[in-house]
């Protein structure tokens, strides 16, 4: 077994164990585990007591907000790992196989000029 095909084999098994993450369907990407995205209050004027409290719901969704989008960003980052190691995982396995198709080809050939 080559080294590349092993780094190969090594990568698929391994992929699983990732945590999962969000899907791609059809161009668009969605999030798996970070739930929905928090919906934005409105600043409410009617009164200085309706305004206070449309302030305390904003700053509440500032912490739900910003724990949503750091989930975003952590899934769309072991996503990207996920593809680039699946990708080059891919090439290294392609050129492994061109190598080994080469030799192949090259030790058939000495072995029929000697014929």
């Amino acid at each position: 077994m080559t080294k590349n095909t092993f780094r190969f084999l090594t990568l698929a098994l391994a992929a699983p164990l990732y945590v999962n993450a969000g899907t791609l369907a059809n161009g668009k990407w969605s999030l798996a585990d970070c739930g929905n995205k928090p919906e934005v209050p409105a600043i409410n004027q009617t009164n200085v007591e309706a305004f206070n409290q449309s302030v305390a719901k904003i700053n509440a969704w500032q912490q739900q907000a910003k724990v949503y989008y750091e989930c975003l960003v952590k899934e769309a980052n072991a996503d990207n790992s996920v593809i680039a190691d699946t990708a080059n995982a891919a090439q290294a396995e392609y050129r492994s196989t061109v190598e080994s198709i080469g030799q192949q080809a090259e030790a058939a050939k000495k072995k029929l000029e000697k014929k």
